[in-house]
């Protein structure tokens, strides 16, 4: 287009429409120039030579992407000039990437090739049925969570780390020394047994203090079981079972390093390392390190709102290849901490007197665990663990001096015959635990140190009628000199309606054997004097659960989870604490009665294109004891709790920001008579986190965050928490003949100094930062 051009129209349009008609003409060509400049990319998205539809095709640091169609093809046109890396990501798949150049209106043809990951939807799971299945053929109904979900809401241990996950909830149970365990579906702790890589090694003294110390960084996933297992896994599995599974030496990162520190002044460090010795064999290492010193007292009672602690854990797992893949690795764990909690005036030279009240742990404990599968045709596993747990404790001026060990082996052989799968095994548990309480008295009166071996036979079969139906029976023999032959049978059915809908029906039994003094901390705390009422009974269970799991995939990448539960467990000859009775006695007897929990619950999992994650739960349960025939909720037990996490990815920011929190209904609490001031039942409260993550440095991540946004603690409308506090040894409290405390002008509510009155955390809003630094 010439200037003589443009000088000519000037003179014969009109001067306005002369400005158009120059504006569009310009237009047009910076448009064109710009095309000019574009470049384009194509391909196909790969399983093998199998297509993958739906998958998210982008540019980081961009807002050009696309998804794949239906055939697993995509194109994502008019591209600037320069230097990219394209990624990919899908449901079932390991993200890929690659660095790309584009200039001179290029067209890049490219072929990806997706790798199946477990870290996606089709995890494989082991707890269900002993042996490694994907999680949608699984008869048994087992959750998974990564070390993604829990970076969500960083934690410095496990205990910790679960407060997220639906149906578990996180109980402390002192608010002195904040020693806890886990809940499910609102059963105790101890009713819930917990692993690492399917070994036994977390229980009796360990069901306490041994979910603390496991390196977040060498941590697989997490797999849970809701309802007894006590068919594969014995004693303790009655309420359910947590497995924690390590990373194989191969999976894990060259060098992983995470570390952050709260507003409080908590320090963590985790680090973890592979090594390769030679071409056969590699080895994991990892360190935990977890300091808290700074007394804290922001409820004003002169009590440490949050235990101080000076704990570290170090872990190898050696791996050996072998022949046909078989499995050998040798793993091992030491675990150090040191914590106390008290008065704010406590200092290690009041430990075990009566001036200043503390109480101050030292745990020692170290673990080896292995597997090892023999040289033959048929697979059979050998799985052995072996643990040795001693504390030195006191409780004001109480003295809890405990060694245990517990051994314990395995064999079981995995053998496919037919509609058949089936699984056969013998183990064999040893448990010797001494300490300085009654539990150990003897009947003569003398310490004598309890010595307990348990060995068991298990089979299982999945009979596999069709590709949508199976069944799955097993039975379990157990025999303890205490108790004689325990039998706990158990029954799967599936049913598959469609590749991505999955029925489950699961009934079975569980038993449990209870020692007081290493997993009911209120046993040791406080002045109450603890009671046993008779010879205990193993504690039986009876459970049913119906669980329904559907997934949806739409045409535009967005995936939709849903698992939903309902379950009924009946127990009798229930080891309770009675808390009520007397006031100033801790009673332990068989519950004459039953106890009952039911309820349902279900997660709602939902991940869209955009970069948008959000994945909620809800679980609604009664927990109650009928003695007598009083029906009356138990303890310490929510009716109805929720969980929730919302994600949302800022990719041209390389901005992570993640919501979290969760909901607890009110709970009947541990009152210490009927003038204690104190609320009978907790409000409905809510703990709430957020945290932003930045990934714009390579090998990096810096992250921070608000935990505890509603700066929620246990002490609202409350006159206070811990009875007693300014007098944690009774010396001004007055007792009556039968030893009741009578209220006086010092003491008007007649209570007793008592710690175990806490359902919550007594942290307040907090702020953390941290970093992660990851070399593959």
């Amino acid at each position: 287009m010439s200037k003589f051009f443009i000088w000519q129209m000037k003179y014969i349009v009109n001067p306005f429409i002369f400005r158009i008609v120059i504006f569009v003409l310009l237009s047009l060509l910076g448009i064109s120039n710009l095309f000019s400049q574009q470049n384009r990319i194509t391909g196909v998205i790969l399983d093998g030579e199998i297509p993958v539809p739906f998958a998210n095709i982008y540019l980081q640091g961009t807002e050009f992407g696309t998804s794949s169609d239906k055939n697993g093809e995509f194109t994502i046109a008019n591209i600037p000039d320069g230097n990219y890396k394209i990624k990919t990501s899908v449901l079932g798949y390991t993200p890929y990437s690659q660095k790309v150049t584009l200039a001179n209106n290029k067209v890049l043809l490219l072929n990806i090739s997706l790798k199946t990951s477990s870290e996606q939807l089709e995890e494989m799971v082991v707890t269900g049925t002993l042996k490694p299945v994907k999680r949608l053929e699984s008869p048994v109904p087992v959750e998974v969570y990564k070390p993604t979900f829990f970076k969500k809401n960083p934690t410095p241990s496990i205990f910790e780390s679960l407060q997220n996950v639906n149906g578990v909830r996180p109980q402390i149970n002192c608010n002195v020394c904040n020693t806890g365990d886990i809940h499910i579906n609102g059963l105790e702790g101890p009713y819930t047994l917990v692993l690492i890589d399917g070994m036994p090694i977390v229980s009796g003294l360990g069901t306490v203090y041994g979910l603390s110390g496991i390196p977040n960084s060498l941590i697989e996933q997490i797999e849970i079981v809701k309802g007894p297992a006590s068919t594969l896994y014995g004693s303790e599995a009655v309420g359910g079972l947590i497995n924690i599974i390590t990373k194989k030496p191969l999976e894990a990162s060259t060098f992983a390093a995470d570390s952050f520190m709260s507003g409080w002044g908590e320090v963590n460090l985790d680090l973890g390392s592979r090594i390769e010795l030679g071409s056969s064999s590699n080895l994991l290492l990892g360190l935990n390190y977890f300091k808290y010193d700074n007394p804290i007292d922001d409820n004003g009672d002169n009590f440490t709102d949050l235990t101080l602690q000076d704990r570290v854990s170090f872990f190898q797992k050696w791996s050996l290849n072998r022949e046909n893949n078989r499995i050998f690795s040798l793993a091992g764990r030491f675990f150090y901490e040191d914590r106390w909690g008290g008065e704010m005036q406590w200092t290690p030279e009041f430990r075990g007197g009566d001036e200043i009240y503390g109480e101050s742990i030292y745990t020692r404990r170290w673990e080896i665990l292995g597997k090892y599968q023999l040289p033959f045709k048929e697979n059979i596993l050998l799985s052995m663990s072996y643990n040795d747990h001693s504390q030195n404790s006191v409780y004001g001026n109480t003295p809890y001096l405990a060694d245990q060990r517990i051994g314990f082996g395995q064999l079981t052989w995995d053998k496919v015959w037919a509609k058949h799968d089936l699984l056969f095994g013998t183990a064999v548990k040893y448990n010797y635990y001494d300490d300085n309480t009654p539990a150990t008295s003897g009947s003569t009166g003398n310490n004598e140190a309890d010595i307990v071996w348990i060995p068991s036979l298990f089979v299982q079969d999945e009979i596999n009628f069709s590709k949508k139906h199976s069944l799955l029976t097993g039975i379990r023999y157990d025999y303890d000199k205490r108790h004689g032959s325990i039998f706990t049978p158990r029954l799967a059915y599936k049913w598959k309606i469609m590749d991505n809908d999955l029925f489950r029906l699961n009934a079975g039994t569980g038993f449990r054997v209870v020692n007081l003094f290493t997993e009911e901390h209120a046993a040791l705390t406080g002045a109450r004097e603890v009671v046993i009422a008779e010879d205990l009974k193993p504690e039986r269970s009876i459970n049913v659960n119906i669980n329904y799991l559907k997934k949806i995939y739409s045409n535009d990448g967005t995936f939709i989870g849903l698992d939903a539960s309902a379950f009924y467990t009946y127990f009798n000859n229930v080891i309770l604490p009675d808390y009520d009775t007397n006031p100033n006695l801790i009673i332990y007897r068989n519950l004459e009665g039953k106890s009952v929990s039911k309820g349902i619950s279900a997660n709602l999992d939902l991940a869209f294109p955009v970069g948008l994650k959000i994945l909620l739960g809800a679980t609604l349960m009664d927990v109650s004891n009928t003695t007598n025939g009083v029906t009356q909720r138990q303890i310490l037990t929510e009716s109805y709790s929720g969980t929730w996490s919302i994600s949302y990815a800022f990719r041209t920011l390389n901005l992570s920001v993640d919501y979290t929190g969760n909901l607890y209904g009110p709970m009947r609490l541990p009152l210490l008579s009927d003038l204690d001031p104190r609320q009978e039942y907790s409000p409905t409260w809510s703990i709430q986190n957020i945290q932003f993550t930045y990934s714009g440095v390579k090998d990096f991540e810096f992250y921070g965050g608000i935990k505890n946004l509603l700066d929620w603690t246990p002490n609202r409308g409350n006159p206070f928490i811990i009875a007693r506090a300014n007098d944690p040894f009774d010396k001004n409290v007055q007792f009556d003949n039968a030893g009741n405390a009578i209220p006086t002008a010092d003491n008007p509510y007649g209570l007793t100094f008592d710690p175990s009155y806490v359902y919550g955390p007594n942290q307040g809003m907090r702020g953390f930062l941290g970093m992660r630094y990851r070399l593959n």
